[in-house]
């Protein structure tokens, strides 16, 4: 512990480290620290702070688990960002973290960090499963456990929507102006989508503060992007070795980190420009691009390699067959985008294959999978049913969905039992009672779950024809035999 507690003057020389000042006050409060926090938005942070200074330290809330605090707070919120290349693996130190609360156990001092006059961005990255939004809706769950604790207790807060909306409601009585909410998950039009549930929860709780939220309160959209992996004890071995102090909070990513953002704060922000963060007036294009190109093949890459055995995304990329089927998904996805200013789809595509082949990062496959009726709207359901409607190729998209119901029967080709890790689990074994292995009655079970597949597609004959006859193959052959004739099909 007494290392951990020196962990800056411990350090190596060689490691690059910042300069400025840490005494100065926190602007912004991060909802979700978590690996990608610390990976992306601290370090957007830490390199606007290095060029400029100002007072715009992180201050960190976890709104369960206490593990990032039990690791940041030993060390005055510092930590190790490790970036594995092909070329090897480099160590910085990040220091915009000042602390982190735990709410279940912190909840006045979270109250106070988010109601402080000194704060003016509260930013979030809690997953598409952490707001409490409604898939069937798009509204918001007031069933959703943390939403509904919070609407029958208010003086216990859980939610993330519970915290934002009191402290919206106590900064208005104290007299002081609103924060900026700068949602930072993969959630289309996140700030738009932020704003409805913050005031459709606000209605329920604290009708009084709607209109203030209203005109008041800015939710720009973000589209991030910088692959993750979640920390291993590789990672704390290589920081070790790299540093040379002991470090349970480091975090591994890649090179590569993207950030657009929509340019409307209420109260000032960082000159994130610092770390190469891009300001926009509308986000809507690059979100949709990296949505479907990025996320969509990651997610069909993930189902379909996880069965065929491949642990990792590297391995995936090793794999020739599936590798085409990655180029294919991104190709057919990039037809169904308006333009993107300034980029060039096909080299945006060859970048993410480079980045996905990448050796030196260890992106599980089953990681990814998690959730997926959360990511398969926006990242493969909504192109699929572009492409329907404009009568191009959908074979990419049957695939994959086909891929995603192989992963749903939650048993791979050697029998082994997983678990989905998907908010509507008991929805899917539900749908799935009495389907056996009949790929006909697993996909009319799922493409009649509410909510996920729209109309267009789940009265498609043309569709549920594409993803039967892939998941037919799947369960009959195996993945490897179907990832290889659909590759053969695309070449054939």
């Amino acid at each position: 512990m007494t290392a951990r507690l020196k962990y800056l003057s411990a350090v190596s020389k060689n490691v690059r480290r910042p300069s400025y000042g840490r005494n100065r006050a926190s602007g912004i409060v991060h909802i979700g620290v978590g690996a990608f926090h610390k990976a992306h938005q601290a370090v957007y942070t830490d390199d606007a702070l290095q060029e400029t200074g100002g007072d715009w330290m992180i201050t960190g809330i976890s709104l369960r688990s206490p593990d990032a605090a039990q690791a940041l707070n030993p060390q005055k919120g510092l930590y190790t960002l490790l970036e594995r290349g092909p070329q090897g693996v480099s160590a910085r130190v990040i220091a915009s973290i000042a602390g982190v609360l735990v709410a279940p156990v912190d909840q006045p001092h979270v109250l106070v960090a988010l109601a402080s006059p000194h704060t003016r961005i509260v930013s979030l990255t809690v997953t598409e499963k952490g707001y409490g939004l409604d898939p069937k809706t798009g509204g918001l769950d007031p069933s959703h456990p943390a939403v509904a604790a919070d609407l029958a207790d208010p003086d216990n807060t859980r939610s993330a929507l519970g915290f934002l909306v009191a402290a919206l409601h106590a900064r208005q009585v104290l007299g002081r102006p609103p924060f900026t909410v700068l949602c930072c998950d993969n959630l289309p039009s996140n700030g738009k989508v932020l704003r409805r549930l913050v005031l459709e929860f606000a209605a329920l709780r604290d009708p009084e503060i709607v209109p203030h939220i209203e005109s008041a309160v800015s939710f720009p959209s973000t589209m991030v992007d910088r692959i993750t992996p979640a920390s291993t004890d590789g990672t704390f071995a290589d920081a070790r070795v790299l540093t040379g102090c002991e470090d349970r909070a480091a975090v591994e990513t890649e090179p590569f980190s993207q950030w657009i953002i929509e340019d409307r704060f209420v109260a000032g922000r960082p000159p994130w420009e610092a770390g190469g963060a891009v300001f926009v007036e509308d986000v809507t294009s690059y979100e949709k691009m990296k949505l479907r190109m990025l996320n969509g093949a990651h997610s069909m890459l993930a189902y379909a390699g996880f069965i065929a055995g491949h642990k990792y995304v590297r391995d995936v990329m090793g794999d020739a067959d599936l590798a085409r089927l990655v180029a294919r998904h991104m190709s057919e996805a990039a037809r169904t985008l308006d333009p993107v200013p300034d980029v060039d789809p096909g080299r945006y595509a060859d970048e993410l294959r480079d980045r996905f082949a990448n050796p030196a990062i260890a992106h599980e496959t089953w990681q990814i999978a998690m959730d997926g009726t959360q990511k398969l709207p926006q990242r493969l359901i909504e192109p699929a049913r572009i492409a329907l409607e404009r009568g191009l190729p959908m074979d990419a998209y049957a695939f994959a969905a086909a891929a995603w119901m192989r992963y749903t029967l939650g048993e791979t080709e050697k029998g082994e039992s997983y678990v989905l890790r998907d908010p509507r689990e008991a929805e899917i074994r539900s749908a799935l009672a009495g389907c056996g292995r009949d790929p006909s009655a697993v996909v009319e079970g799922l493409l009649a779950l509410p909510g996920l597949f729209p109309g267009a597609l789940a009265t498609s004959t043309a569709w549920r024809e594409a993803v039967a006859v892939r998941l037919k193959t799947m369960l009959a052959d195996g993945m490897r035999s179907a990832i290889a004739r659909e590759a053969a099909a695309r070449h054939g």
